[in-house]
């Protein structure tokens, strides 16, 4: 009679009760053309039989299409680059604009999930189920972050159409639960109409530890830092492959390309050298700069001469996110002065070095004569980022957590800014320098300060203008009918039996030889985003006063501004009281948009309540986990939960070797994360609360030999700390014995939103302790399992139960 064993998984740890899911075998169909349509002849025999080919023939790009390449940048504003008179340069960028287009009122929906759908449809990003980033999906028809079967992929239209389609960086579309190795691939880029896909899906990772993805499954890094390694020269290097791969092979076919490079998101991360480039040249402070960006401005013509200059605080105190308030330069201390000046030199230098590697896939194109008719987009995705409070920061997740920065704390890492051990964030007064000259910056969706980005069109063969300026408005929404009509591709009414929402946007086309002044063809635009709103409609501007993410929610009650933006480009004078029916008609406007657009409800709730969200998943809620060595890491999104709770961890654990050592279970990284790991025979646990030294560590005061043990840890929360976290006791066991114990504090909300996922025998990524370096795989024995519960039993009863398991093996 065959031994039956009881696991960890049955019985040891959370006592489980597992079922074996019930397969369907059913019956594999194929999908081919009907036989009313086959239009040869079948006899007999084949020899007198004649083949039909014609439902298989793949179809062909129309004559003469162009290959495109789009760009898009992150958390950039109009007052950054070189090519719009800002100090980054962007040598790549310039060589574009020389022989293109620049574009100085495209717009954006001020945050970087919502324009990316509107460029992966064409349909405003409320109709694509993205009223804001996949993190903070909440249910409603506009803002439950799928993509719905009536707005089919531009991507996948391009691909029926004869083009090889690729997705290279940045997703941020896949729905949060989603992001998951045993998840539905339904959302993921090859299920999108991309051909290839290599990058991230999350919404920002860590450039030098990133958490890659290649079409359809997770992959490490090919190189560390060490070795030379950066994100965006990975990237670029991706892209260079691809179109190489598919030279080879198919060389008549056009491409589709979106290249979507980290930069310039947080973490700002630059190799040293290009940070260097830029030494001194902030140190006048974010309030000169402004005024200096915005004269150079208007000397390159992006700017109209009357151009003013907005507050850069402008709403009242009592409306205003404090988060987001600037603190004026001439009231810094001289370290913070010197910590900001810093900030912004590593996010120019992060900036330029990734336009180099840009520049690597231009020269491709050219020496193997493609450029020429090929459409390059050079974009970015919202206005720059105030994420990094009004201090900055060297770990961006704090402002996640709802957790304020330190300057002693920051100074620390003054000079390995932008390296390995920062995830930093400039403060918020670089964001509105860098998106000068408007008000505010990302997220504020009423005011042209989260939307106006840059955009440069270069295309040889199709636009005869060269080094030119466009003025028209338009919005990210007018991409794919743009590039539709060079293509000479129609978007089908209908697409896989479902009818289609029409398009959103008008082409952009006609301003490839209009004169720069002429009179755009784009009619009205709505703007929503995080509790914001706004509206534009043949050159006036409406914006309610009204903080993102506030809380602070009665919108009945929000101010309204009017704007004539055709005259006052920067959004400065106010004229709701001099014109209140043009105010109102701009009012009614914006709630008729939010009709056809299924805008409302309007949401304007707090980061740690938006990003702990529960939301449905294939597998139905649970209090225990249990988890297995040598498997992908388990993303945060689909991973246990432990903030805000008691929980416990325990592992199974037989060691062979007297130097048994290595990661039993980390989750996280060094900007947060906690991790049960072996070392030097003792039992570690460490919590990363925010990056912030000294980490928390609790050693055991017993050494481990050769034999079984279950090793772990309880968390029991006794209330809660000035800024939401979770204050406690922490017990780290071997067996029965307390073997370390202490207070402890976790985060209020989560590790990191760049990946970092749960991992079991290894730390993936960057290192959540600094005691160890990753991967830090356990060596010297076997993991049976490792188990997480947040259930409310005393730890000593799981323990026992373990325990009893573990002697039968």
């Amino acid at each position: 009679m065959k031994k039956i064993t009881i696991t960890l998984a049955t019985a040891a740890l959370l006592l489980v009760g597992c079922k074996d899911a019930n397969h369907d075998a059913g019956k594999t169909e194929q999908t081919t053309a009907s036989d009313n349509d086959f239009k040869g002849k079948i006899a007999l025999d084949v020899r007198d039989s004649k083949a039909d080919w014609s439902a298989y023939t793949p179809k062909s790009a129309p004559e003469g299409a162009p290959n495109i390449l789009f760009i898009l940048y992150d958390d950039t504003g109009l007052g950054a680059w070189s090519p719009y008179g800002g100090r980054i340069n962007m040598p790549t960028m310039d060589r574009l604009a020389a022989n293109g287009l620049t574009y100085t009122q495209w717009h954006t929906t001020a945050l970087c999930s919502p324009t990316r759908s509107t460029i992966l449809t064409g349909r405003n990003h409320h109709l694509n189920g993205m009223a804001s980033i996949t993190e903070t999906a909440d249910g409603y028809p506009g803002s439950n972050g799928h993509i719905p079967d009536d707005c089919a992929p531009f991507a996948q239209i391009m691909r029926d159409n004869g083009y090889s389609t690729f997705w290279i960086g940045k997703n941020h579309n896949v729905p949060e639960q989603d992001i998951a190795p045993g998840a539905s691939r339904g959302e993921w880029p090859t299920q999108m109409g991309f051909d290839r896909f290599y990058g991230f899906l999350g919404g920002e990772t860590n450039n030098w530890y990133p958490d890659l993805v290649m079409d359809n499954h997770f992959i490490e890094a090919p190189e560390t830092p060490e070795e030379g390694y950066h994100l965006s020269k990975d990237l670029a290097n991706q892209a260079i492959t691809m179109l190489r791969d598919k030279n080879a092979t198919n060389p008549s076919k056009p491409f589709y390309m979106w290249f979507n490079p980290g930069a310039n998101h947080a973490p700002h991360h630059s190799p040293a050298e290009y940070t260097a480039k830029y030494k001194g040249k902030f140190d006048d402070g974010y309030e000169a700069y402004r005024t200096w960006v915005v004269g150079r401005m208007k000397e390159k013509g992006i700017l109209p001469e009357n151009t003013g200059m907005a507050d850069f605080n402008p709403m009242p105190e009592e409306m205003a996110n404090p988060g987001d308030f600037v603190r004026p330069w001439d009231k810094l201390n001289a370290n913070e002065k010197k910590l900001f000046s810093r900030m912004a030199e590593v996010y120019a230098g992060f900036s330029e070095y990734t336009d180099a590697q840009v520049g690597r896939i231009i020269d491709y194109l050219e020496e193997t004569g493609q450029l020429d008719n090929t459409i390059v987009l050079y974009a970015a995705d919202n206005g720059a980022s105030g994420e990094g409070s009004p201090n900055g920061s060297v770990n961006e997740n704090k402002f996640f957590n709802g957790y304020p920065d330190e300057l002693a704390e920051n100074m620390k890492y003054i000079d390995v800014l932008g390296g390995p051990d920062t995830y930093n964030h400039f403060p918020t007064g670089w964001a509105a320098a860098f998106s000068a000259p408007f008000k505010m910056f990302k997220r504020y969706s009423q005011y042209a300060g989260g939307t106006n980005d840059p955009l440069v069109i270069h295309w040889p063969k199709g636009i005869k203008a060269k080094g030119e300026i466009r003025h028209q408005y338009h919005h990210s929404v007018d991409i794919v009918p743009t590039l539709l009509e060079v293509c000479g591709i129609t978007f089908p009414e209908v697409y896989n039996g479902v009818k289609q929402t029409p398009l959103s946007g008008v082409s952009m086309a006609y301003t490839f030889d209009a004169a720069p002044d002429a009179k755009t063809q784009k009619e009205v635009q709505y703007y929503a985003m995080l509790g914001t709103r706004g509206i534009w409609k043949d050159g006036w501007k409406a914006a309610a006063v009204h903080a993102p993410i506030s809380g602070k929610g009665h919108f009945d009650k929000d101010v309204w501004e009017l704007y004539n933006v055709a005259e006052d480009r920067s959004e400065t004078y106010n004229l709701a009281e001099k014109h209140p029916e043009k105010l109102q008609e701009l009012i009614d406007e914006w709630f008729n948009q939010a009709k056809i657009n299924k805008v409302l409800p309007l949401d304007d709730r707090g980061p740690a309540e938006l990003l702990t969200i529960e939301r449905p998943t294939q597998e139905k809620p649970k209090d225990r986990y249990v988890y297995y060595p040598n498997t992908a890491p388990v993303p945060e999104g689909v991973a246990v939960n432990v903030r805000g709770r008691d929980y416990k961890i325990l592992a199974n654990v037989e060691i062979t070797n007297p130097k048994a050592s290595g990661v039993l279970f980390a989750h996280g990284s060094r900007f947060g994360g906690h991790s049960l790991f072996i070392k030097d025979k003792k039992l570690y646990y460490v919590y990363n609360f925010l990056g912030i030294k000294p980490e928390q560590v609790f050693v055991s005061n017993k050494t481990l030999k050769p034999g079984t043990y279950t090793l772990g840890m309880e968390f029991n929360r006794e209330k809660a700390g000035e800024y939401g976290e979770s204050i406690g006791n922490m017990k780290l066991y071997i067996n029965e014995d307390v073997v370390a114990e202490g207070p402890m504090r976790t985060q209020p909300a989560k590790f990191t939103l760049s990946g970092d996922g749960l991992c079991i025998g290894y730390d993936s990524g960057d290192n959540v302790s600094n005691l160890y370096k990753a991967p830090g795989t356990f060596k010297g024995g076997k993991i049976q399992g490792v188990g997480v519960t947040v259930e409310g039993e005393p730890y000593v009863n799981l323990e026992a139960e373990a325990r009893r398991a573990m002697m039968v093996q």
